[in-house]
């Protein structure tokens, strides 16, 4: 519901904040007041047009606010009408488009009468209305159509144009073939011909280090010398010296593994270096092999894992397309029994929208002759089944006066007579947004009409909360709260002022209602009578 509006430099409304109850409000006071600029300023925060007009004489800009509570959820509508430059529009204080603006709006607030923000005018908005008044499901409708939709799409993707299939089975021929007939062992297949590349193009500096290694650790020094020539020797001499002697034991085990270790290493590193051989063949192979490997990553990778599984799906893609006459037939088959449950499901549910709207109408026709639309006539107008089968294309067709053809409620000229409609078919209906607007709705109306007027709205305030611009006093005690709008002149400048009217206030604006502005004690008496049965 709309719990707090401001507005400010509005026409003749400086500055204005107004705090709403629950259920029904009224705006009542001397026509020209500016009644119906507070209403115009709720227009603009759920996206109504805007004009410079509006901006008060000698300020910047106008700029209204709304705040929106619905269950825990608060928003904050906002709307700056600026003399020079386009309007603006913000959404908890973000900036919005005013699509946006509307799209929200539209959510909490429905307006009724001389304004075009009726959500009720619109198809789809009196589709939805009937199908809550005749329980319409229209699920099994959507499920089909969903299903059909898929199928399509699958038939689709096979490859209906002959050519274009015929070419995506060559180039996935030619893909397959390409990364098959390149038999990658696996994934990691070009990380080892990397390290054997590596070790084949550096075989000479490779056996020159082993080579090296190996005579430090055994071979002999030819040259003369008095003393140990290799590491393993002087291992040894140092154990002959130590082996024997109780007192080293420790020590000497310890040389004696070490003697047998450094042996060991020896011959792996001489291993190493008669296996270490230049080999430019092999070389050349592994760069080729490894090119090849790179080739197919550019194409199809960046890996070779993403290169076999490009192969892998490619392959499930082929056998699709060379089975494309077999699943197509298989699909065609489908498309056609999804097509029947399409046709089955829309007929139920036009069948259904046909037989509610009857009821649906009568009801609707029932609320409008007690809001004074005595001779109106209310239907619902469906298009032929061979255009619609659904019934999709619902229309609210009124006639308000005897001989005048029912026209769509989009093409109904009196504002009162729209807002009475509207009305009456919140009565029928019980979801809408939460808040709804009535403005001129007891336009022409009296005397018992305007009686019912007024409990119609107050019943309408019972699950929404509603506000009205009336003139009339009837209306007006149906109200949980009514605001008083009326304008003062200083210094030859307009200010409209807006107050919560409650207790005597409440009693003379009544009478003053009732009796066209003289406050006499007949029509005190009247209006205390009217408050009295206030709900």
């Amino acid at each position: 519901m709309l719990v707090e509006l401001h507005v400010h430099q509005l026409g003749i409304i400086d500055s204005v904040t107004l705090v709403f109850k629950n259920g029904l409000t009224a705006f009542t006071g001397e026509t020209g007041a500016g009644k119906t600029m507070i209403i115009e300023a709720i227009h603009l925060l759920v996206g109504g047009k805007s004009d410079v007009s509006m901006v008060r004489h000698g300020c910047d800009e106008a700029r209204v606010e709304g705040r929106f509570v619905v269950g825990d959820e608060e928003v904050i509508l906002s709307r700056v009408i600026p003399v020079q430059g386009r309007s603006r529009a913000y959404i908890n204080g973000s900036l919005a488009t005013l699509a946006q603006l509307a799209e929200m709006g539209s959510d909490h607030v429905d307006l009724h009468g001389q304004h075009a923000h009726q959500s009720l005018l619109h198809e789809k908005a009196q589709r939805v209305a009937l199908d809550q008044f005749a329980g319409v499901d229209t699920s099994p409708v959507a499920q089909a159509k969903s299903e059909l939709r898929q199928l399509r799409q699958e038939l689709e993707s096979l490859g209906g144009d002959e050519r274009a299939r015929v070419r995506e089975i060559d180039l996935l021929q030619f893909q397959i073939d390409e990364i098959s007939t390149a038999y990658i062992s696996s994934g990691a297949e070009d990380d080892e011909l990397r390290k054997e590349e590596e070790a084949l193009g550096n075989a000479e500096s490779y056996q020159t280090a082993l080579r090296g290694a190996h005579a430090h650790l055994s071979e002999s020094n030819t040259q003369a010398s008095t003393g140990p020539t290799n590491a393993s020797d002087a291992l040894r001499s140092a154990l002959g010296l130590l082996q024997g002697k109780e007192a080293f034991a420790v020590v000497t085990q310890r040389l004696a593994s070490l003697a047998a270790e450094l042996d060991d290493a020896a011959a792996v590193i001489r291993d190493l270096a008669e296996a270490s051989e230049e080999d430019p063949q092999r070389l050349a192979e592994v760069s080729a092999r490894r090119k090849t490997l790179s080739d197919l990553c550019r194409k199809y990778g960046p890996s070779l894992a993403d290169v076999l599984e490009y192969g892998r799906a490619s392959s499930e893609r082929l056998s699709d397309l060379l089975g494309y006459e077999r699943r197509a037939r298989e699909l065609e088959v489908s498309i056609a029994a999804a097509n029947v449950r399409v046709r089955e499901a829309e007929a139920q549910v036009r069948l259904k929208r046909v037989e509610g709207a009857p009821q649906f109408a009568k009801a609707v026709q029932k609320h409008l002759r007690l809001l004074a639309l005595p001779e109106a006539v209310f239907q619902v107008n469906f298009a032929p089944e061979s255009e619609d089968p659904a019934g999709d294309a619902v229309n609210f067709l009124l006639s308000a006066n005897p001989g005048s053809p029912p026209l769509p409620l989009s093409k109904v000229a009196s504002g009162g007579e729209l807002a009475r409609v509207m009305l009456a078919l919140r009565l029928v209906l019980t979801q809408s947004p939460p808040t709804l607007i009535f403005d001129e709705v007891d336009a022409g109306i009296g005397g018992a009409a305007a009686v019912a007027v007024g409990k119609a709205l107050a019943a309408v305030g019972k699950g929404h909360q509603v506000l009205v611009v009336t003139h009339l006093a009837q209306v007006a005690s149906q109200a949980q709260q009514q605001l008083g709008v009326s304008k003062e002149i200083i210094k030859k400048v307009t200010y409209a002022r807006v107050g919560e009217l409650t207790g005597a206030a409440r009693e003379s604006e009544i009478a003053r209602m009732l009796s066209g502005g003289a406050l006499t004690e007949v029509a005190v008496a009247h209006a205390q009578e009217l408050l009295m049965h206030t709900p």
